[in-house]
C-alpha cells in the first residue's frame, strides 16, 4: 500500500479508489488532530508536530462524515442512488442529501488530507485535479460520454495568424461520443467549467462563454461546478468568498450560463434572486445533467 501522502496526489482512476483512500484519510484523522473549532456551520482542524501547527480547510459539519464505517455505508448508498438515476427512478430527499454528503466528505478528505500530510505548494494543484477527476467519474457512472478538448481560437498579430487555446475541463456529450473539436462546438453538447471554488475565477466562465459563443458562430451550453466558497479565516473562523453582486451583475449584462452548482452551497445562494441560477450539485446529478443534454 502506497503512503497515504502519495495516495493523495495520485490521479484516480475509479469512484472506489476515491473511497479507499477516503477512508485511510478518515482512519488518519484521530491520530493526528489536536483540536476541533466551530465556526458557524464548520469545523476547523488542526494538527500541531514537532511544535509546528498545521490548519485544514474548514469543513461543513452538516456535510462531511467523519466515521469512516459511517462513510462506507453511504458510499455504497450513494451508488445505489446513481444506479436508480440511470434507471429514471424517482429519488428522495434524503437521497439528493446522501449525494451531495458523500462526494463533499470524498473531496474534503483529499484536501483535508493534502492540508496535514503534503507540501501547500503542490497540494493546490493535487485537490483541484482530483475533484475534477471525481466529477468526471461520476458523470461517466451516469452513463454519460465526457471528454477534455481545447478549442484553438483563430486571432490576428504583427506575425499572422495565431491560435489562442482555450481549454475545457469536461466537454458532456448526449451523442455516442464528444463531437466537439478543436475547431468546432456542438450545440448540442454542454461545456462544463470544474473549480474547487469561484473565488477570483468567476468572471472567466462568463467571459469564456462569450468568446466560445463567438467562435463557434451559435449558443453555447455552459455550466459551472464548484466545491464551495468558504475560506480560514486565521485560525478559529471562516469568511465566505462568493462575490453575489458580481455574480448577478455578469448574469444580468453580460450572459446567462445555463447552470451554477455547488456541492456546499453558500448560505446566500438559497435565497432569492440567487436561487433562481444558483442550485446544488445533487440536482445537476439527479435532474439537470438530462435536461441539460436533452433536444
Amino acid at each position: 500500500m502506497k503512503p497515504l501522502p502519495k495516495d493523495l496526489q495520485i490521479p484516480k482512476k475509479s469512484l472506489d479508489d476515491f473511497c479507499e483512500v477516503t477512508k485511510r484519510v478518515l482512519g488518519h484523522l484521530p491520530d493526528i488532530v489536536s483540536e476541533r473549532v466551530t465556526a458557524r456551520d464548520y469545523i476547523i482542524l488542526s494538527s500541531v508536530v514537532a511544535g509546528t501547527s498545521k490548519y485544514a480547510r474548514p469543513i461543513n459539519n452538516n456535510l462531511f462524515i467523519f466515521d469512516g464505517s459511517a462513510f462506507d455505508t453511504e458510499y455504497k448508498k450513494f451508488l445505489s442512488v446513481i444506479g436508480k438515476i440511470k434507471a429514471k427512478k424517482a429519488i428522495t430527499k434524503k437521497e439528493y442529501k446522501t449525494i451531495d454528503s458523500v462526494v463533499y466528505t470524498i473531496q474534503q478528505a483529499m484536501g483535508v488530507g493534502m492540508d496535514f500530510l503534503c507540501n501547500p505548494n503542490s497540494s493546490r494543484k493535487h485537490v483541484g485535479n482530483r475533484f475534477e477527476e471525481l466529477v468526471r467519474l461520476i458523470v461517466t457512472e451516469l452513463g454519460v460520454k465526457n471528454d477534455k478538448v481545447v478549442f484553438k481560437i483563430p486571432y490576428p498579430s504583427e506575425q499572422g495568424e495565431k491560435l489562442y487555446s482555450c481549454e475545457t475541463d469536461i466537454i458532456l456529450s448526449p451523442h455516442n461520443s464528444v463531437k466537439s473539436e478543436t475547431k468546432s462546438i456542438d450545440d448540442k453538447e454542454v461545456v462544463v467549467s470544474l473549480k474547487t471554488t469561484s473565488k477570483d475565477r468567476m468572471g472567466k466562465i462568463f467571459l469564456d462563454k462569450l468568446l466560445m459563443q463567438k467562435f463557434a458562430g451559435h449558443s453555447v451550453k455552459v455550466i459551472g461546478i464548484f466545491l464551495n466558497d468558504v475560506q480560514r479565516k486565521e485560525t478559529k473562523q471562516i469568511s465566505y468568498t462568493f462575490v453575489s453582486g458580481l455574480f448577478m451583475v455578469y448574469t444580468k449584462f453580460l450572459t446567462e450560463l445555463e447552470g451554477v452548482y455547488f456541492i456546499d452551497p453558500p448560505p446566500i445562494t438559497k435565497k432569492t434572486p440567487y436561487n433562481q441560477h444558483i442550485f446544488p450539485f445533487s440536482k445537476f446529478v439527479t435532474e439537470d445533467i438530462w435536461k441539460l443534454l436533452s433536444p
